[in-house]
């Protein structure tokens, strides 16, 4: 069993230039530090000489064939050799002679240690305007939103990490996101985190940045919501819902003004539309949570996931859902009765779709939750018998 500590884990791909230099401090770090350790190299098929100039530094080097930041990372914690990892940019940004801070923290039992580069200081031109005051910003925000983590700043490329803890995530991305996706499964799996303060400075590189910020502020962006049902489902179905069935309320027995606008069937055809779209995304919540349940480690199952499946069973599932179709259908006979007494005359519109458009909405939802009912109990039975 290797009795190395610590491993300084460094992605690169073209990174000539600056690559020396960071890992002169960090064998400084060691040496200050007096930290049994080593320096890792990714190599994501640099074409510069960079793998040769890692190796007449001192740092040992693997070659990952898979493109992507995220995919150079999962090799190198793969291949790491120490207890601790810490992880950062070979582009001079960030500064590895002072790795202190994270190593007490991995030694204090702190399974993630993000560095935070809003508290530490952002040297100028070290970051784009848009990257330091919308991009990072707005989702390390939806992170802390989505995943309850305290953690200020989501895609920091300095952070450590315990190499056991990290590779029990199974951590997938390839791309850029892996940093999001590092941090929403560390608290999905209600691992220790902590950050730290640190500074960025401008890279050294003489090349336009990997990070693309549009393409790769979308790939984060997906992977939050991807990794997060009840944000990207489930509470944009309950509250088209609420709007649609009060909607409905308010319009089923004629129209309802407010000041100069006047709510008529058109905004009753709109309610039915919201219940039927929010149904559906609160049932694709249901299926996202017991396929990452049953199927995959990319995501936990809400704690009450199993208490809502012991209620929803099929049969409280298929009574529901009869129901609502029973009411439909009946709104529908009614309907075509009341069209008959008019000798299969012209109707007034608005009066018959305030009958119509309730009738189809429940109609409509009460399939779905049928449906609904059905899929549910076969992933249950699949997952049973595998």
């Amino acid at each position: 069993m290797s009795d190395i500590e610590l491993t300084i884990l460094l992605p690169c791909l073209n990174e000539a230039v600056t690559l020396a230099s960071c890992i002169t401090k960090a064998k400084q770090f060691l040496i200050n530090e007096n930290i049994h350790g080593e320096i890792l190299v990714a190599d994501n098929g640099s074409t510069d000489g960079s793998c040769d100039i890692a190796v007449a530094n001192g740092a040992r080097v693997i070659h990952v064939n898979t493109k992507g930041y995220g995919a150079a990372l999962n090799a190198g914690i793969q291949a790491a050799k120490g207890k601790y990892i810490i992880m950062g940019d070979a582009d001079a940004s960030y500064d590895f002679l002072n790795l202190t801070p994270f190593l007490t923290k991995l030694r204090d039992g702190f399974d993630l240690v993000m560095g935070n580069r809003f508290k530490g200081g952002i040297h100028e031109g070290a970051m784009p305007f848009l990257n330091k005051y919308l991009g990072n910003p707005v989702l390390s925000l939806l992170g802390r939103l989505f995943f309850k983590t305290p953690i200020g700043d989501f895609h920091s490329g300095l952070r450590g990490f315990r190499r056991a803890s990290m590779l029990n995530l199974h951590l997938q991305s390839q791309g850029m996101e892996f940093a999001s996706e590092m941090v929403a499964q560390a608290t999905l799996h209600q691992l220790k985190i902590t950050e730290v303060p640190i500074e960025l400075f401008p890279d050294g590189r003489n090349r336009r940045p990997h990070l693309r910020p549009w393409r790769d502020g979308w790939r984060h962006l997906r992977l939050l919501l991807l990794m997060s049902p009840n944000w990207l489902f489930l509470y944009p179905g309950i509250s088209l819902i609420i709007v649609g069935v009060c909607a409905m309320l308010l319009l089923i027995n004629g129209p309802f003004t407010i000041g100069r606008l006047n709510f008529d069937v058109h905004t009753l055809l709109f309610s039915g539309l919201f219940i039927i779209v929010g149904l559906q995304a609160i049932f694709f919540s249901l299926f996202c949570r017991l396929l990452a349940a049953f199927y995959t480690r990319f995501s936990l199952p809400a704690p009450n996931l199993q208490k809502f499946l012991q209620q929803f069973t099929l049969e409280r599932g298929l009574v529901i859902g009869l129901i609502l179709v029973i009411m439909g259908c009946l709104g529908s006979v009614y309907a075509f009765w009341y069209w008959m007494h008019q000798a299969f005359g012209p109707l007034i519109p608005a009066q018959l779709m305030r009958v119509l458009i309730p009738s189809f909405t429940a109609l409509i939802s009460g399939m779905q939750i049928v449906f609904a009912s059905f899929f549910v109990s076969v992933l249950q039975l699949y997952y049973r018998y595998q």
